[in-house]
């Protein structure tokens, strides 16, 4: 027989004296059993416990509070504009990466104050442009900047958002290239001047600047004479001063204060600027203190626009933690190698050999401060002539030829002009001296073609210019030997070696530079 429930919720065998301890306020059954355990405990222990229970609430709430009002104040935008990308995105924790930085002459919101909205159309002008480059081992950082009066050629660019595309442009100012379709055209533009794939950027308008400065409490400069310039309306005395908000805005804007007037003198003050800012946030151990952190990270964010690989509180807080231990001495600032352009003398070219002599270094992760250190481990290895072997003689036997009756022809394919006369005179130098030009399409890969008989001949031109042999190669349609010149020899007079201006690097962020006021604004 099965014996009937008398009691709802009390199954065969269940005691009923139990449920009614477990549930029950009628003190005569005893305390509840889960409140037993903390009944037994000390008054101290219970304080204590209920003290961490509130801080533990309190310290994520906290949290999560400052992530989502940080992640709210970003704003993102595509990184490219129709180009294609060949190389995978970064590790943004591990690998080399380069960020392009834009300052954004846009005059709306809050910017209104420094001119009309017909100063700054569509997505406004790049008023800074500059490529900072993280080394993989977060030893080294390389800033180059790019004057905004430089003319370049911009690709065609598609705006990611109307999908308007708008025509390949030439010789226009770089500042320009984000004006119609975008940062993400910038970012283009810069990719095709450098040879590099950029993996992310920040763009901050005026606002940023005079924020920034207010939350570090002030940024130091120096300038060798009192100045005062009306149109930014900056006005500094001679020496060191501490400058901050309009102030500090001021002295990044001023296109006339400086050296002679121009778009270089005031890139060289903005890299002063940011070296002094960078030593300060070192100096006061900003990037390591949790609440200096968050109060710059607020600052920022609010006027910041980024890719969406950077749009998110995490992805920023990797690349501050990635350069808080670099040591100052290692960030290069580095301007673009210019010249007057022929076409207007108020506007810039990229001058060579030197500006390509740049971007190879770029493209070979190249420590700019020391081009003989050896590039960070993570670097992808660079084609090179094969090392002669221990027993190899190191003297060459004299040729079975006179040098200076073989003909020799440079055909320049790595779209620079310049390298032509560069590797001419190299060859020359050598004792070839029937040295001769050739029009030639643009190659990826240098060779050294010969003809029938000549395969001794360009062997030792190979070798004059280090060319690997593997790269010498008979051609039935060649008189003599040929050198033809691919965009993997864009730098020096010997394949795979780095040749850079020795006056390359401007500063350091550890360098204390005054800069040279422009005469024209100089006050009493």
């Amino acid at each position: 027989m099965v014996r009937r429930r008398d009691t709802p919720g009390q199954g065969i065998g269940s005691p009923a004296s139990d449920a009614a301890a477990r549930h029950s306020d009628n003190k005569a059954m005893g305390p509840a059993r889960h409140l037993g355990a903390m009944r037994g405990k000390p008054g101290w222990f219970k304080v204590a416990s209920a003290i961490v229970a509130l801080l533990l609430v309190g310290g994520l709430a906290f949290a999560a509070f400052w992530v989502i009002r940080l992640q709210l104040n970003i704003n993102k935008a595509p990184l490219g504009a129709g180009s294609s990308r060949t190389e995978d995105p970064v590790n943004d924790s591990k690998d080399r990466m380069q960020i392009l930085i834009l300052g954004s002459d846009t005059r709306d919101g809050k910017n209104s104050e420094y001119g009309t909205a017909e100063d700054s159309t569509g997505y406004g002008q790049s008023d800074v442009m500059m490529m900072m480059d993280i080394s993989a081992d977060n030893k080294r950082v390389s800033v180059i900047s790019f004057p905004r009066d430089l003319l370049v050629d911009i690709p065609e660019c598609t705006d990611q958002k109307t999908k308007q595309v708008y025509p390949a442009q030439s010789g226009v100012m770089i500042n320009e290239a984000m004006k119609q379709a975008g940062i993400g055209c910038a970012v283009d533009t810069v990719n095709k001047i450098t040879g590099l794939e950029i993996d992310h950027f920040m763009m901050a308008d005026f606002n940023a600047v005079k924020e920034l400065s207010n939350a570090v409490g002030g940024v130091e400069v120096c300038i060798s004479d009192a100045v005062y310039d009306p149109d930014s309306r900056l006005r500094l005395p001679a020496g060191t001063s501490q400058v901050q908000g309009e102030q500090a805005l001021a002295y990044l804007r001023t296109r006339h204060a400086f050296a002679d007037g121009g778009d270089l003198g005031r890139i060289k003050a903005q890299q002063g600027f940011l070296s002094s800012l960078t030593r300060k946030i070192k100096d006061d151990g900003t990037l390591s203190d949790p609440q200096k952190m968050l109060k710059i990270a607020d600052v920022v964010t609010q006027n910041l626009t980024v890719d969406d690989g950077l749009a998110s509180v995490p992805s920023l807080l990797t690349i501050g933690n990635r350069l808080k231990n670099i040591d100052i001495s290692k960030v290069a600032f580095v301007a673009v190698p210019t010249t007057a352009a022929p076409s207007d003398p108020n506007r810039l070219t990229v001058a060579e050999p030197a500006a390509s002599q740049l971007f190879a270094a770029l493209r070979k992760d190249v420590d700019l401060t020391d081009p003989t250190t050896p590039p960070s481990p993570s670097a992808a290895p660079t084609e090179s002539a094969p090392a002669p072997s221990p027993s190899t003689p190191t003297a060459t036997p004299p040729p079975a030829y006179d040098k200076a009756l073989q003909p020799v022809t440079v055909a320049n394919g790595t779209g620079v002009p310049a390298r032509t006369q560069e590797i001419t005179q190299a060859i020359i130098a050598g004792g070839f001296t029937q040295v001769a030009p050739l029009v030639a399409q643009s190659v990826s890969k240098t060779a050294v073609y010969y003809g029938p008989g000549f395969e001794d001949v360009a062997a030792d031109v190979a070798a004059l210019l280090e060319i690997p042999a593997t790269q010498v190669l008979p051609a039935t349609g060649v008189g003599g030997v040929q050198v033809y010149l691919g965009t993997d020899f864009m730098s020096g007079t010997k394949m795979g070696a780095v040749a850079l201006p020795t006056d390359i690097v401007n500063q350091t962020a550890g360098d204390t530079v005054c800069q040279q006021a422009n005469p024209e604004l100089i006050t009493q």
